[in-house]
């Protein structure tokens, strides 16, 4: 399965960025992912919400870092979420 699959977002683990400041965000991000890597979550959402884009482009800048992450994208029904694909197979 690939993101482009993925129409219902209710079901996978989420992580809620509102009220956070950026350096808080970072930590919750990758604290986030390795916590969902060893659960096997394959696909998590984070919801940074819209606003002025500061916690949105914080949470593409830490995915685009982070090893164990395969692949990411804007949800499309809702741009204030991000979908994200992790590696299990490491």
């Amino acid at each position: 399965m690939n993101l482009n699959e993925i129409i219902f977002i209710n079901n996978l683990p989420t992580l809620d960025l509102h009220g956070f400041d950026r350096q808080t965000a970072r930590v919750a991000i990758n604290d986030f992912i390795n916590d969902n890597l060893k659960m096997k979550n394959n696909f998590i959402v984070i919801i940074h919400g819209i606003g002025s884009g500061i916690l949105k482009d914080t949470t593409q800048f830490v995915l685009a870092h982070n090893k164990n992450v395969l692949e990411y994208k804007i949800y499309p029904f809702n741009v204030g979420c991000t979908i994200v694909k992790i590696n299990l197979t490491k």
